[in-house]
């Protein structure tokens, strides 16, 4: 038996209960895991998000890092004992399975808690910057909402690549402490405002890619910030705005690319192609120490809800990791 936090919607938030439970069993193409730290996404913990069925408790947490302690049948490509990160549904537990695809070996360099954020907001970056987005060196990134956890990785993915960078948040600490890690422009704004300030930094071309993780409210000024074949990710949106108006005509004079970041359809096969592409991409830039997992604040196991407040609270710079013991 093990504990392990079961998540469910009640309402307007979300309802987080420690269970005893079964430890789970790798099955055919899976890896069992100790887990050593789990890391908090911010989709999971809004009601009505989609990633959790009214009313149905499911295991908490996608992501993890620990030790491999039983192999599946079929896998060749970890051993027991080996330091892994990945995608682990039912990560807040003292025990996880991941499939052998999704399980990446953690770098020498990182920490646990470094490793318990260093695949999901990076994986989904490498499909907005990378894969969809298309972003070259010497283009111009618009991130609102850039303190996030998908926002801070995309600088850091973005200064990898060569990009300039252009970022809001509400809090000018925020932004001063993004500058340290390479933002080149800041705004603190919560409205959808930086249209002219983007105009101004990009010398009245506009960002070629825009990366929205807010959602609705910031859909429009994005569009509108866009250059001339700009592309528009949106990644979420924690704002609970789910429609928004496109401008037409400027899709079309603009020659304008909108598109979505989001796992919840993909099947497996996909899953894994986006692995194998970002362990191409991204995981030699963990592995070399150019771009370092930025953890906010660590929680112990049994604080998990306090975990949850406080990302509620949007004080975090980067991720909130849980720590087990």
């Amino acid at each position: 038996m093990m504990k392990a936090w079961w998540i469910k919607s009640a309402g307007e938030s979300m309802a987080l209960e420690l269970r005893n439970t079964a430890a789970p069993q790798p099955g055919p193409g899976q890896i069992a895991v100790r887990i050593r730290s789990a890391s908090l996404n911010r989709g999971e913990f809004i009601a009505g998000h989609g990633l959790h069925a009214a009313g149905a408790a499911r295991p908490a947490g996608f992501e993890a890092a620990g030790e491999v302690i039983a192999l599946g049948v079929g896998v060749h490509s970890h051993a027991v004992g080996e330091r892994v990160m990945g995608r682990c549904d039912g990560s807040f537990a003292e025990q996880g399975v991941m499939l052998a695809e999704e399980a990446f070996r953690v770098p020498d360099c990182m920490s646990w808690e470094q490793a318990a954020c260093g695949y999901l907001v990076y994986y989904t970056v490498h499909d907005a910057l990378i894969e969809q987005g298309r972003l070259r060196s010497g283009e111009w990134l618009l991130v609102p909402g850039i303190s996030s956890g998908v926002g801070v990785a995309a600088l850091q993915v973005a200064k990898a690549l060569g990009a300039k960078v252009f970022g809001t948040s509400r809090s000018e600490a925020k932004l001063s402490a993004l500058r340290k890690l390479g933002l080149d422009m800041g705004l603190r704004t919560a409205l959808p405002d930086f249209v002219p300030a983007v105009m101004e930094a990009t010398r009245g071309r506009g960002a070629d890619l825009a990366v929205n993780p807010v959602g609705g409210s910031m859909f429009a000024g994005c569009a509108e910030a866009l250059a001339f074949e700009g592309r528009l990710a949106t990644v979420g949106y924690v704002d609970g705005i789910v429609r928004a108006e496109i401008d037409l005509a400027a899709l079309h004079k603009k020659r304008l690319k909108l598109f979505g970041v989001s796992n919840k359809l993909r099947t497996t096969e996909h899953r894994i192609a986006a692995c194998q592409a970002f362990a191409r991409d991204v995981l030699p830039l963990l592995k070399d120490g150019s771009v370092v997992p930025l953890v906010d604040k660590v929680f112990s196991f049994e604080r998990l809800p306090d975990a949850q407040t406080y990302m509620q609270s949007s004080s975090h710079l980067g991720k909130i990791v849980i720590r087990m013991h």
